[in-house]
């Protein structure tokens, strides 16, 4: 059996690509297929993958402003020659679903999520605070998109849905059903530390753009006064940065020794936003610590109440205080806690996602 994987683009590190990561450890020999590739953006294990990329890795400072290019990405991937392959598995948020397959192939998607941009329009437009000349011509743009990706989905044999939240979301966009593989949790690589060595601070850790409401959780702390440390960096650090008192303190990037630290000896991880899944609330149930989640989207799947985490119900920094007000660290079972997270670990992951792709 030849497969050829295809992703949306690789030019940033975060949940996607470690889906891609643990998928290819499957079939280290097949080929990534990808509009775009910045080697530096990603870990040099990728420079020993067969990554072939389409026209738009030429384009002038693609790798930065891959917004920009949004007409050219539906081409891209239309134009890859697949002929050979018997089975095609995209992993994607946008676009790489629309190649096309060729005579006797299976294509699988992977679904993170159909489009946000495309299908959760108006609340994208908010959350990235479009205005002036985008706002007026992007309209027309996501229409016509729009269709296209619906007629894209459409050639898709069978799609994998990463929660029951993307479920509904593939449902609604596509009229499509879809199976569900909960993506992979490296739990092995965490550790639960001696209780003497938690610390006092609460823990975020998140590429810092706007939907992942970072600022919901800054306004939280910045009125309950606990200590906060967010780690990871992105496009919206500097106003984030202007919004927090002192007792919020940021750590841009951070090695994957430190992350690690950093999950076993949190009092909690919050998890503010609307996800599709999410895998670092997982990460530090595996290092036995519970989390804070809004009530929605992804965190359904994962947050069982009182037993790894606890769940606030509106999406502002009020119902969070609240929340955090009643919090209470000692109350949970680190050991309870990390079997919670094996249930999703990446050998889960793998033995699910083989048995699909190798179905007749």
């Amino acid at each position: 059996m030849k497969l050829a994987f295809v992703v949306s683009w690789l030019n940033q590190y975060g949940g996607a690509e470690r889906v891609l990561e643990a998928a290819h450890a499957l079939f280290p020999d097949a080929p990534v297929y990808t509009s775009m590739y910045d080697p530096a953006a990603m870990p040099r294990a990728y420079r020993a993958w067969d990554i072939r990329v389409s026209f738009m890795n030429r384009l002038p400072l693609v790798h930065r402003r891959h917004q920009v290019f949004l007409p050219l990405y539906r081409f891209a991937f239309e134009a890859f020659d697949l002929r050979g392959y018997d089975v095609i598995l995209s992993i994607t948020s946008a676009f790489a679903h629309g190649v096309k397959k060729p005579n006797g192939a299976r294509h699988l998607c992977y679904c993170l999520t159909p489009a946000r941009f495309l299908w959760q329009y108006d609340e994208y437009v908010q959350n990235e605070a479009v205005n002036g000349a985008a706002r007026s011509v992007l309209p027309a743009l996501v229409s016509s998109l729009r269709e296209w990706d619906k007629r894209a989905a459409s050639r898709v044999d069978e799609f994998i849905a990463i929660s029951h939240e993307v479920q509904q979301r593939i449902a609604a966009s596509y009229g499509r059903a879809s199976c569900l593989i909960y993506p992979p949790v490296d739990v092995t690589s965490f550790h639960i530390a001696p209780p003497s060595s938690v610390g006092d601070y609460f823990l975020i850790v998140s590429r810092l753009i706007p939907y992942k409401r970072i600022d919901l959780a800054i306004e939280a702390f910045n009125r309950t006064g606990l200590p906060l440390v967010i780690a990871g960096d992105g496009r919206d650090r500097a106003r984030l940065e202007a919004l927090a008192k002192p007792n919020v303190k940021f750590l841009g990037r951070v090695s994957d020794a430190e992350r690690l630290d950093l999950m076993a000896r949190c009092q909690a991880f919050v998890f503010p936003g609307v996800e599709d899944f999410g895998i670092t609330p997982l990460e530090a149930n595996a290092a036995g610590r519970p989390v804070i989640a809004y009530g929605a989207g992804g965190a359904l799947d994962t947050i069982v109440e009182g037993m790894n985490g606890v769940l606030f119900h509106q999406p502002t920094a009020e119902a969070l205080e609240d929340c955090m007000h009643c919090f209470d660290a000692a109350a949970f079972d680190p050991q309870r806690i990390r079997a919670h997270a094996e249930t999703f670990d990446t050998r889960v992951f793998q033995a699910a996602l083989r048995e699909r792709i190798l179905a007749k």
